[in-house]
């Protein structure tokens, strides 16, 4: 199995950026795809960002809420995937995690198809 840690969470003001990292170890991230997900208080956990295991179209989703502010990238020869976070938001306020899937097929949104997760990392921002 492979284990996941985020990394590079913290408290920014609105319209500041920061990049997510997700480090996995265990196996390669080559073989699975991989998502971003986010949990503000009191809410559930909702999809951000999916890329595929491919660089072909469809292989990257991202939710409207992020799309052209968010940016999914992923370093197979660092075994790590990031997020890199534009113009943020104070309802981009939340737990990040990213996750791992095996199956190929699929509702990538949905974080019942993620078979790993990583601890999560907290993204404040303020207004």
């Amino acid at each position: 199995q492979v284990q996941l840690v985020e990394s590079g969470g913290g408290l920014v003001q609105a319209g500041d950026s920061l990049r997510l990292s997700c480090a996995a170890s265990g196996r390669t991230i080559t073989q699975y795809g991989m998502g971003w997900f986010r949990q503000a208080p009191g809410k559930e956990r909702e999809f951000a960002a999916y890329f595929g295991r491919s660089r072909s179209a469809g292989s990257t989703l991202y939710a409207d809420s992020v799309k052209g502010r968010f940016t999914g990238s992923r370093d197979n020869a660092k075994n790590t995937i990031y997020l890199q976070m534009n113009s943020l938001k104070p309802e981009d306020t939340a737990v990040y995690y990213c996750a791992a899937k095996s199956a190929y097929t699929g509702d990538h949104r949905s974080r019942t198809e993620y078979d790993y997760w990583g601890q999560g990392t907290q993204v404040t921002v303020s207004s």
